[in-house]
């Protein structure tokens, strides 16, 4: 097969971001030809428009499809169905950049066949002057991801890998049809809460012939709107992921049930909203880090409960 490498992404209303982003990516430079490829998952804006002009803009061939079933898993196995003859896929998000070396780095990870996925650091430029709450330790969940400065093997979900910096040797989909993003942790549009990349790579990393690789010089900027800078956003990010948890992937649980919802876990958020309630009567930092796992535990009994009535 011909070295090839495509660089894709998803989209849905950020037209503003494109030609930015577009730009980036024409500047990167790469030892074996590169061309990009635009998922448009039902843009509402002039998306369809900007991407049209900025076709006809020179530098690495973009192509533009279309996906109608609304939502970021869909989007993203489009993604895949259109790449399945490339020989390397490089997934970033609309609302990234790429550093320099980004796709080079990345091919460079992988050609040799060794390891069959590779990603990197992402690094955030908040839209907003960063509140003193949010340390260091929040900001995994907003998707940075930083695991030092030496490349090593990934073997287990310690070192987790999301979808806005990551590569595939397109083989490995190719050799198994069904490893694909879950439809079932599906987000749609702006909402929050995703979690399909996570399961995907769950379920690569209990493949056994299919290797994983961190590559520090592999780099994005992650730009973070406003309005995902609030307390908020992280109470309703944990309860969206307590809730698919439970509904998709409960717990093999033996013990007492109250309306087939693990009684353990009436008593643990009764527990962790008093902890949660006390640290901030103190005005402890930790209170938000509690009251975001009573909000897990919260979505966990409501997600037992959609799954025991469906």
């Amino acid at each position: 097969m011909t070295a090839s490498v495509t660089l894709a992404f998803c989209t849905y209303n950020r037209a503003w971001r494109l030609p930015k982003l577009l730009a980036s990516i024409r500047a990167q430079t790469c030892s074996v030809p590169f061309d990009i490829l635009a998922i448009n998952n039902n843009s509402q804006d002039n998306t369809l428009e900007v991407l049209s002009e900025l076709q006809n803009l020179p530098g690495a061939e973009l192509k533009v499809v279309t996906e109608t079933q609304q939502g970021i898993s869909f989007a993203r196995n489009r993604a895949i169905k259109e790449c399945l003859d490339q020989e390397v896929m490089i997934f970033m998000d609309d609302d990234e950049l790429p550093l320099a070396g980004y796709i080079e780095q990345a091919w460079q990870s992988l050609r040799s066949g060794d390891y069959h996925i590779v990603g990197g650091i992402v690094t955030l430029q908040l839209d907003c002057p960063r509140p003193k709450w949010l340390t260091d330790n929040y900001l995994p969940f907003l998707a940075a991801l930083d695991y030092g400065n030496q490349p090593f093997e990934i073997t287990s979900s310690a070192h987790s890998m999301w979808t806005g910096n990551i590569a595939y040797r397109m083989e490995i989909f190719r050799r198994y049809p069904d490893l694909r993003f879950d439809d079932r942790y599906n987000r749609i549009g702006s909402d929050i809460g995703g979690g399909e990349d996570m399961q995907l790579f769950k379920q690569c990393l209990a493949l056994p012939d299919v290797k994983i690789f961190y590559e520090p010089r592999m780099q994005v900027q992650h730009h973070i709107e406003a309005w995902r800078v609030r307390r908020p956003y992280f109470l309703k990010l944990h309860y969206r992921c307590g809730y698919k948890q439970a509904k998709f992937n409960p717990i093999d649980y033996q013990g007492r049930t109250l309306l087939g919802i693990p009684g353990f876990l009436f008593i643990q958020v009764l527990k962790q909203s008093w902890h949660s309630l006390i640290l901030q009567l103190k005005g402890q930092p930790e209170a938000l880090r509690q009251w975001m796992n009573a909000c897990h535990t919260l979505g966990m009994l409501k997600g037992y409960r959609a799954k025991n009535s469906s």
